[in-house]
């Protein structure tokens, strides 16, 4: 449809992209290629960036705001929005803004989570109509933590991070505390020290012991502000690394018992009060602007 004539969907404006934690994460094999093979579990949370979309009708991408540290060319919101546009063949734009929330180099996929929200949001307000499976691959290419994102629900993940089976979690509260580093992804995985031989284990069998983070050894010894603050979370739960990042976190049964333990968090950290989720805020605000795919 010719530029002078489309007439963007009426749709929402603001989209939320939520954090995630790995509840475990281990690594059972290196590929020829480089990558990881995997297991992890995904759980989703309500710490949510903000991306804000305001369509345009000339073609380009732009993002007026987001995070400073990240050049827009690199940020994964364009890139994302620029892979959806070569996959379909639209001429449609986007200024695209994003409000962060989520710590960069947190193991929380913040960067993740803005890309898969501008997939599925531009997705819908373009009306380029691809599946969620077709999304999910297109993500897949530009990060692996994207797909879990666009699917928008907690996941036990194989392969590397992309084949994603749907698990059922406890209702939980965690108390998420970012230690003021960031930690670059590339480097814990490149360690020559990261244990990579773990044994296959199963969905029952992470449910039953809970699992383990073997990236965790790595960045305590390497970080030791995270190792602090593990140490310091401990004293109140059992504290675990998420991802390959810097925030740590504990679970809790309810949100009083997390919100006691957040108010005497060191002032030199964050701490972040958050719910596990069954389901993505994102595909909520896609089922109640009538997008029925998820």
């Amino acid at each position: 449809m010719p530029a002078s004539t489309w007439q963007p969907a009426e749709g929402p404006t603001d989209w939320p992209a939520p954090a995630k934690l790995n509840l475990m994460l281990q690594i059972t094999g290196r590929r020829a290629d480089g990558y990881h093979e995997l297991q992890t579990v995904f759980q989703i949370v309500d710490l949510c960036d903000t991306v804000s979309i305001k369509l345009r009708v000339d073609g380009q991408i732009a993002r007026p705001q987001g995070a400073r540290e990240v050049r827009v060319d690199e940020d994964l919101v364009v890139r994302a929005a620029r892979a959806l546009q070569a996959r379909t063949g639209t001429t449609h734009g986007a200024d695209l803004s994003v409000t962060k929330r989520i710590p960069l180099g947190g193991g929380l996929g913040g960067g993740s989570s803005d890309a898969a929200t501008t997939l599925v949001a531009l997705n819908a307000l373009w009306r380029t109509n691809l599946a969620p499976a077709e999304l999910a691959e297109l993500g897949g290419k530009l990060g692996a933590d994207i797909p879990v994102f666009i699917m928008g629900a907690s996941a036990w993940a194989e392969g590397v991070g992309d084949r994603l089976t749907p698990i059922a979690l406890p209702a939980t509260w965690f108390l998420i505390i970012h230690p003021g580093v960031a930690v670059p992804t590339a480097a814990i995985f490149e360690a020559p020290e990261l244990t990579r031989n773990s044994p296959v284990t199963t969905i029952p069998g992470f449910l039953t012991t809970g699992g383990r983070n073997v990236c965790e050894p790595v960045v305590r010894s390497r970080y030791p502000a995270v190792a602090d603050a593990l140490d310091w979370l401990a004293r109140f739960a059992p504290a675990r690394l998420t991802g390959t990042g810097s925030c740590i976190f504990a679970s809790f049964a309810t949100a009083a018992e997390a919100e006691r333990v957040a108010a005497r968090v060191p002032d030199e950290w964050t701490g972040f009060v958050a719910q596990g989720l069954v389901r993505s805020p994102l595909q909520d605000k896609l089922h109640r602007w009538g997008v029925a795919k998820w």
